[in-house]
């Protein structure tokens, strides 16, 4: 079977159990990216098959779908002012995606395409220009197991550069209160993000996130009212995997509401 960039497709020594886009081939390697996931991986060609249509769901649509009630206002009598967003991501497909989504909720969002490792050394000056009520920092990140331990930062690939992101906000603004972090990625150190600042992070159980979840947090927390504690639970549930991809702190939304209309 021959394969294509932009072909979708799954691994079978994973049991075919996630789909890829083909972004790149050298030899007889293909570099992948998660179609859903934030995921990048690599394969040998000979492991690949041809992405089964009946694992393509909707997922964007369906997660769109569990935030859509937060636009359900009372526009007749009040305004409404949902806080601005910061979205730093290391990848531009999944930024691009998200971007559409806070469009999509009315949420007024700034999206940078940086590499992880260069994001401490930029977000100071996007933060002083922008002056957002939410910072979005992701892209991609693993725990690499057969290094030890998932309590050694050491063994992430880029929750250092996340934990050196956050830090650079809290010099900008300490109170998470003030200012909502949201930070990680697959796989990532979800307790030394949380140490650092955040106020919710990936991931307690070391899984995969979908490309829209520091999003759904997002635009969840633009759009809740100021000053009033989000349901944490709530919040989580919206996102592709629960509690199990993402955590956090209670934390009050951002939105203002006035009178009259």
């Amino acid at each position: 079977m021959s394969f294509s960039i932009g072909d979708l497709v799954t691994r079978n020594s994973y049991h075919n159990d996630t789909v890829f886009e083909i972004m790149n081939i050298v030899g007889d390697v293909a570099y992948l990216q998660g179609y859903n996931i934030r995921l990048e991986a690599d394969s040998k060609i000979s492991d690949l098959s041809k992405a089964d249509p009946s694992l393509f769901k909707d997922d964007d649509k369906e997660l769109k779908r569990g935030v859509h009630n937060l636009l359900h206002l009372n526009r007749d009598e009040y305004f409404y002012l949902p806080g601005k967003v910061l979205h730093i991501d290391g990848d531009d497909r999944y930024l691009s995606r998200c971007l559409s989504f806070y469009e999509e909720m009315n949420v007024r969002a700034f999206g940078i395409k940086l590499k992880e490792e260069d994001i401490s050394k930029e977000i100071g000056k996007y933060l002083e220009d922008l002056k957002p009520d939410i910072v979005v920092i992701t892209g991609h990140d693993a725990y690499y197991k057969n290094k030890g331990s998932k309590d050694n930062i050491n063994n992430y690939k880029n929750s250092q550069n996340f934990v050196n992101a956050i830090e650079e906000v809290r010099k900008y603004e300490k109170s998470q209160d003030k200012l909502v972090v949201i930070a990680g990625a697959c796989q990532s150190d979800y307790e030394e993000l949380i140490k650092a600042g955040a106020n919710f992070a990936s991931s307690p159980k070391r899984i995969n996130i979908h490309a829209l979840d520091p999003a759904i947090i997002a635009v969840s927390t633009a759009l809740s009212e100021r000053n009033k504690t989000i349901n944490l639970i709530e919040i989580l549930e919206k996102t592709k995997f629960g509690s199990d991809g993402i955590g956090g702190i209670l934390t009050n939304g951002t939105m203002y509401v006035g009178y009259p209309r």
